[in-house]
């Protein structure tokens, strides 16, 4: 028993000993958060390809850029019906969503556009936010309203799901008041939607089917756009970055010249977050990876 006992003790401070991944500082040593380029209108939307170069949208000039380690930042796509959030799919379509136009669009690797979803039920979209693709291929997408109301068609703000197929759509959340930014886990086991007309972030656990169950509060804190590292933690904006770990608790907030929109990772090793700040794109070396 004795040496049972001795051992359990031993395996007990070993533990303590090991560094955890989990509390190695976020930021990469001696980096700091560095403006890439400037004089845009309101960046919004970035999204990393599969080689980590970075898109991202200029919502009133109505321009996706991208950024390129070698070639810095060059126009895209333009006339981009007010374009916001981006997202690839792991086949390497570039999701859009479309505010001006109401819309979520798909262009394939030659530049051929298709439309996803403009209407449900015979009624137009209010202005599709942002989205994020599941393990499955399906895509959830937020659907909020910003400024008059004359042209709308949608009774209230709620989060979508267009099936991995491409032949349904349907409303998944129903019940939050603004609903904006919308990020999932890689396993698919929980999707985070950030209600910025209430101030809060809730947490779901989706199903096979689209469909979200278990709602619970996050964090008391609403969200324009947000992202996961590989290790779960949630960095939601607001008049900075805040971070939070799985559970809910924050643990790091990291400060930026401009008021952050949205945020992704990217770079050559994944590992730069890039942030689109109001009229600049910046970046910072983290020691993560995420989405």
């Amino acid at each position: 028993m004795r040496k049972i006992a001795v051992s359990l003790v031993i395996g007990f401070l070993l533990t303590l000993a090991r560094p955890s991944t989990q509390n190695r500082p976020l930021v990469a040593p001696g980096a700091t958060v560095e403006r890439l380029a400037s004089g845009f209108g309101f960046l919004e939307g970035p999204a990393a390809d599969i080689n980590g170069n970075l898109y991202f949208s200029d919502i009133p000039n109505e321009r996706i850029h991208r950024w390129t380690p070698g070639n810095g930042i060059s126009t895209f796509r333009e006339a981009t019906g007010r374009a916001n959030g981006l997202q690839f799919t792991s086949d390497g379509q570039l999701l859009i969503c479309e505010m001006g136009n109401r819309r979520v669009t798909e262009i394939d690797a030659n530049g051929q556009m298709s439309i996803l979803a403009d209407k449900l039920e015979g009624r137009r979209f209010n202005s599709p936010n942002d989205l994020w693709v599941d393990p499955k291929g399906g895509i959830y997408f937020s659907d909020p309203r910003y400024g008059a109301d004359d042209n709308r068609e949608m009774e209230g703000d709620h989060v979508y799901y267009i099936s991995p197929d491409r032949t349904k759509i349907r409303s998944v959340a129903d019940d939050l008041v603004r609903p904006n930014g919308i990020v999932g886990t890689t396993d698919g086991s929980r999707l985070y939607v950030a209600d910025h007309g209430a101030g809060r972030t809730y947490v779901y656990a989706p199903t096979d089917d689209g469909s979200l169950n278990d709602k619970s509060l996050f964090a008391s804190q609403g969200s324009d756009g947000m992202t996961l590292d590989e290790m779960g933690n949630v960095y939601l904006t607001g008049q900075d970055i805040t971070v939070y770990d799985p559970n809910g608790v924050q643990i790091v907030s990291i400060a930026v010249p401009e008021t952050p929109a949205n945020l992704a990772f990217g770079g050559a090793t994944g590992t730069t977050l890039f942030i689109t700040a109001r009229t600049s794109l910046y970046a910072v070396e983290m020691t993560l990876t995420g989405q």
